[in-house]
Order: C-alpha cells, then sequence, then structure tokens
C-alpha cells in the first residue's frame, strides 16, 4: 500500500496543513462557516503531483512482483480533520455541523467525494493496480448519520472509480474502522 498522510488533499485545499511537533496535524483554516465552506473547491491535482510520481516510481520498482494499492482517507474521515482543525476526541465540532447545519456538512463531502475520486484515478493513471478507502472515523457515528453522511460518500468515489486500466481489472476496498455493524452496507 503507497500510503501518503491522508490530509494532502485538504492541504491542496488550501486549509493551510502543518505538523507541530507532539501535537499532530493542523490547519490554520479550519471550516467552521458558510463562508469558509463556500470558497472549499476541488484542488488542481498538479499540486499532488508528487504523490503520483511516487505511485509511478514504486511501481516500477515492484517489477511486477506485488501489487500496488493506491489509498486515501474517506471523505467524513477528511471532513473531521478539516472542520476541527486537528485532531479530536470528541469531534464536538463536526458533529455540532451535522445536526445544526447538514446543508454545509454535505457541501465539504461533496467537494471532498469529487477531489477524492480525482485523486484516487490519478493514481490509478500512476500505476496503482488497486485503491483503498480508508474510513477512520465513520464508525463514530450513529447508523442513520452513518449511511447519510460516510456510506453515502464513499459509494459515490466507487462509482466514479476507473475499473480497468490496460486490460487489468483495478479493485476498490473500502474500510470503515469500527464499522463491523455496516459490513453488509459496505460491502455492497
Amino acid at each position: 500500500i503507497l500510503f501518503s498522510d491522508i490530509l494532502t488533499v485538504p492541504d491542496a485545499m488550501g486549509l493551510g496543513l502543518s505538523f507541530e511537533q507532539g501535537e499532530g496535524p493542523r490547519f490554520a483554516h479550519p471550516l467552521r462557516d458558510e463562508a469558509a465552506v463556500a470558497r472549499l473547491q476541488v484542488p488542481d491535482m498538479n499540486q499532488l503531483r508528487y504523490v503520483f510520481d511516487a505511485v509511478a516510481s514504486i511501481r516500477k520498482a515492484l517489477a511486477g512482483r506485488v501489487p500496488l494499492i493506491g489509498f486515501s482517507g474517506s471523505p467524513y474521515t477528511l471532513a473531521c480533520y478539516m472542520v476541527e482543525g486537528q485532531g479530536s476526541s470528541d469531534f464536538r465540532h463536526i458533529k455540532a455541523m451535522l445536526y445544526n447545519r447538514p446543508d454545509l456538512l454535505h457541501r465539504i463531502l461533496s467537494v471532498t467525494a469529487d477531489s477524492v475520486t480525482s485523486y484516487l484515478n490519478a493514481q490509478i493513471d500512476s500505476g496503482a493496480q488497486a485503491v483503498m478507502i480508508f474510513d477512520t472515523w465513520g464508525g463514530s457515528l450513529s447508523a442513520a448519520a452513518y449511511q447519510e453522511f460516510s456510506l453515502a460518500y464513499m459509494a459515490r468515489i466507487v462509482a466514479g472509480l476507473k475499473k480497468e486500466k490496460d486490460g487489468q481489472r483495478i479493485p476498490s476496498i473500502v474500510f470503515t474502522k469500527n464499522g463491523g455493524l455496516w459490513l453488509e452496507s459496505i460491502a455492497a
């Protein structure tokens, strides 16, 4: 698996990612109000060229010994960091948005899903032979909220992914941490 930090996509969206020693990732511009959410756009994938170059280089170095799996965080997981501005133990800002302004959260998730789709397709174009969407925080949602705010957007990504490259099928993998209750829905 090519593991690139999952926050590369929101960083390319202009949220100002930095890493503080002992504190983890932080965004200088978290998405907490309507104006910030309205400005959010799918980034120019050229800003992530370093990831695609790494995919091509790793694929070449593997020389067909094992398949290369591309990787991205899920829209909900990315949104958790984008709204909170950093890691969180209680996700109070995103959960407040989910209940008080679901329209804003749906906008973030929609733009992020389109971004992740482009990001994973570019990894496929660069040589990834399968792709994985990792949903770290979807399992923290209720069953109904998971379906609406996490799984629906991952399904949208999977539907938009390239299914074949150079005559080879490109499998997609979806994983939700603590999502065992929804395995049948995830598999569908």
